[in-house]
């Protein structure tokens, strides 16, 4: 069984390679809280990405970086980078962490814990991801969001 925990964080991102490299043993995924649609968007691109994996049919060689792309609902992972990525400064962030539970402690010291960065912004969101009204109105940002999340398995 898998343990998944999305959680949210405030922090200066100083350099992004020796954060990351910083967390290094075990998955945590660290992304721009703003470009997801809550913690179930990201739960749901997590759980895709893991079967991806399991299927052998992953977009990436990493774990991370596949729920970067399903995040991100696209195969590109450049424009995934630009969409979820972490950008060096001051950022609100969403942390992906699979059987890492002792990463919490770690990640406590480095930002300062706020799961409110996880709500969506419903503009941002509307321009980052091109969403349409129509898509919004008939299942909402977060539903849109993870619907694209599904599609990228059929067009595979």
């Amino acid at each position: 069984m898998t343990n998944i925990k999305i959680l949210g964080f405030k922090g200066e991102i100083k350099k992004i390679d020796e954060t990351l490299a910083s967390l290094d043993d075990g998955i945590v995924q660290l992304m721009d809280a703003r470009a997801v649609a809550g913690s179930e968007h990201v739960l749901h691109a997590t759980v895709h990405a893991i079967k991806a994996f399991q299927r052998g049919e992953n977009i990436a060689k990493d774990i991370g970086l596949e729920i970067c792309l399903r995040t991100a609902a696209t195969r590109q992972i450049d424009k995934a980078l630009r969409m979820v990525g972490l950008k060096e400064g001051p950022m609100d962030i969403c942390a992906v962490l699979i059987d890492s539970q002792d990463k919490l402690d770690k990640l406590s010291k480095m930002f300062e814990r706020d799961d409110s960065v996880l709500e969506p912004n419903t503009e941002y969101l509307k321009r980052l991801y091109d969403l349409t009204e129509n898509e919004i109105k008939l299942v909402g940002v977060t539903g849109a969001l993870m619907e694209r999340t599904t599609l990228l398995i059929l067009e595979s």
